[in-house]
């Protein structure tokens, strides 16, 4: 699953970037150049599901691409996807990952379930002390109000909670052998939950790979939760972890500021950034905000002649655009292709 996420994202970043670019991405680095790419090349999905990815496995899977002649590495820095790597990227499925509203924070909703399901099958068993299976002290104290609030002891909770999962994992669209990998992950009395180790040796795969079927199982589940009304217990279990400020702090900082009428140049003076700092900042608020117009930066024609440009050269790269439509500045340049095609 890595490589075919990685042919993806190669794909769409193709002759327009490094191939560091995809690995900032994965990581979820929150840098004005990864959170544009997001935006620019439609990359949600992908980013910040590896947040801890170690650079020698970005590297070494980037050398057997390279092998199987899938992509050539260019003297910038840049790469070149092949005809045989572009074709092995068509081939790819889709993927239902959601990247960009969870950042991570679905092992969060894994840790306070799988703490949930070990507490109530002790309690079932009539054990009251066990070693938690996570060490996590919020998580603890989390869990610990969550069952106390939905009174535990009574044994309603289980069944309702047990009633829940079945239905949602009986609607989300993804395999049955990768909803296993969370309910093999779950630890109960007597029973424990299987390791990344094992999963992977029985799926025949390697463990990254299992660990990626394993956040898209959450991403779905998550969605599905979070789109209904009918999971009240599941709901309470992923509450606040879908990301709704989607902007960094400081680019919010920015946002407010400039609501309250202040232009750019004030913006600078009064938060002490550099210019191109704040640049940043209303690239990342034309991505995200449906709501902010572009429009008393640059107008609707020269909008309209960068993306005729972009068509006409089949490129998104910034200097092969200034130099093709006359009189733009970059900053403006970012902005038109942040705020997507008018």
């Amino acid at each position: 699953m890595f490589q075919q996420i990685l042919l993806q994202i190669f794909q769409k970043l193709n002759n327009e970037r490094t191939v560091s670019a995809a690995y900032h991405l994965l990581r979820g680095k929150r840098s004005g150049q990864t959170i544009q790419d997001v935006g620019l090349f439609q990359l949600h999905a992908f980013f910040g599901l590896l947040p801890k990815l170690p650079r020698a496995t970005f590297d070494a899977e980037v050398a057997t691409f390279m092998q199987y002649s899938w992509l050539d590495m260019q003297e910038s820095g840049r790469y070149a996807m092949k005809k045989l790597g572009l074709q092995r990227a068509e081939q790819t499925p889709d993927f239902l990952f959601d990247g960009w509203h969870y950042r991570g924070n679905e092992h969060m909703f894994f840790a306070r379930l799988s703490l949930i399901v070990q507490s109530l099958s002790y309690q079932n068993a009539g054990i009251r002390s066990f070693s938690p299976i996570s060490k996590d002290p919020h998580v603890q104290a989390w869990v610990r109000t969550f069952l106390l609030d939905h009174s535990y002891q009574s044994g309603q909770v289980q069944q309702q909670l047990l009633n829940e999962c079945e239905r949602v994992f009986a609607i989300i669209q993804v395999s049955n052998a990768n909803k296993q990998l969370v309910l093999y992950r779950l630890n109960g009395h007597g029973i424990p939950g299987w390791t990344w180790q094992q999963l992977a040796s029985e799926r025949k795969e390697t463990v990254l790979d299992s660990q990626l079927a394993f956040i898209e199982v959450l991403h779905t589940l998550l969605n599905e939760v979070h789109a209904t009304n009918s999971y009240p217990l599941l709901s309470k279990i992923a509450e606040g972890l879908r990301v709704k400020a989607l902007l960094t702090d400081s680019a919010q900082q920015t946002a407010h500021l400039y609501e309250q009428g202040y232009s750019l140049e004030q913006i600078v003076q009064m938060r002490r950034l550099k210019q191109s700092t704040i640049e940043d900042h209303f690239v990342e608020i034309a991505m995200n905000e449906p709501n902010f117009s572009i429009g008393p930066f640059v107008s609707y024609i020269d909008a309209e002649k960068v993306w005729q440009a972009s068509k006409q050269l089949q490129t998104k790269k910034l200097k092969s655009l200034h130099e093709a439509v006359e009189g733009m500045s970059y900053f403006q340049l970012r902005l038109i292709l942040a705020k997507g095609e008018v």
